[in-house]
């Protein structure tokens, strides 16, 4: 993956997070293992993902093992959202839907090189919708 594309990424993600914020009435907040609180202190992290990739593959959503584990201990939830790009910076929001952490498929966990120091896990978008 290019830099750049990984700026654009960051920045889809940034617009979904700003989106879910309003829809779900959720404050932002920016901590190392969510995105958000509830009204009530619950966090809530917000993943997203293309719907397709420019290769034609599909979405994934990326689960990092520590933040995962320090959500569940929380009660903490996901807002997984599917977003379509459009122009050079504009996002259409495809589906969006709230789990509990606790309540994720079956993780498969595997070596995150040195990203954030810990395993991940990929997610797809049939898996969660």
């Amino acid at each position: 993956m290019t830099r750049s594309r990984s700026k654009r990424a960051n920045h889809f993600g940034t617009a979904c997070e700003k989106r879910m914020a309003k829809k779900r009435r959720f404050e932002l907040e920016r901590a190392s293992w969510h995105d958000a609180r509830f009204g009530n202190g619950t966090p809530v992290e917000i993943k997203s993902t293309m719907l397709e990739h420019s290769d034609g593959q599909p979405g994934n959503f990326k689960i990092y093992r520590a933040y995962h584990e320090k959500l569940r201990r929380a009660d903490g939830w996901y807002c997984f959202v599917v977003y379509r790009p459009h122009g050079r910076s504009g996002c259409t929001v495809v589906k969006d839907k709230m789990g509990k952490a606790s309540n994720l498929p079956l993780l498969r966990w595997h070596g995150g090189g040195d990203h954030r120091g810990t395993e991940q896990a990929k997610i797809s978008i049939g898996d969660i919708f």
